[in-house]
């Protein structure tokens, strides 16, 4: 008799319970594309500093450098120096002045699309923003209705340059 009872419990299989699984899957697959995509929207594109080395054959090309320092926005172009020197408004950075700057660069240089942000070491994140942010577009009005424009929207970030103290 007893050998019968451990056949037939042997048999029985138990049901899994997955039902607490596909409503976790049903929830958290749609919640992380959501998140994929939003954190895709929140990502700005940022290449490296090219080396500054170019071929012999190569011709040179206007290379725009936005430096950020403690008390001034400086533009240049690697090769050729010194463009401006924005100094500080009231304490605060002037991105105004640059945007307006780099609207007359790009007026020369219409079908330039890249610039090279540098900064100290000491300058806050939100700074870096925001010259970004004058870099790469400006506002301007067309038939009553604010349009974003487009400066330099290929940005490069890298370490300014330590000034020579005399």
């Amino acid at each position: 008799m007893r050998s019968q009872w451990r056949r037939h419990r042997q048999h029985d299989q138990a049901e899994l319970n997955i039902t607490a699984f596909m409503n976790l899957m049903v929830i958290l697959v749609p919640f992380l594309l959501i998140t994929a995509v939003f954190s895709r929207l929140a990502i700005l594109e940022l290449n490296l500093p090219s080396s500054g080395e170019q071929l012999a054959n190569e011709p040179q090309t206007m290379q725009l450098e936005v430096i950020v320092r403690a008390n001034r926005i400086e533009v240049g172009e690697r090769n050729a120096g010194l463009m401006t020197r924005l100094p500080l408004k009231d304490g605060k950075y002037d991105y105004a002045g640059l945007t307006g700057y780099l609207k007359r660069v790009k007026a020369s240089f219409p079908d330039k699309l890249d610039a090279t942000i540098l900064l100290e070491q000491d300058v806050p994140y939100d700074v870096l923003v925001q010259v970004m942010d004058a870099v790469r577009i400006f506002e301007t009005e067309e038939s009553g209705q604010l349009v974003k424009a487009e400066l330099f929207p290929e940005i490069s970030i890298g370490d300014a340059p330590v000034l020579k103290r005399s």
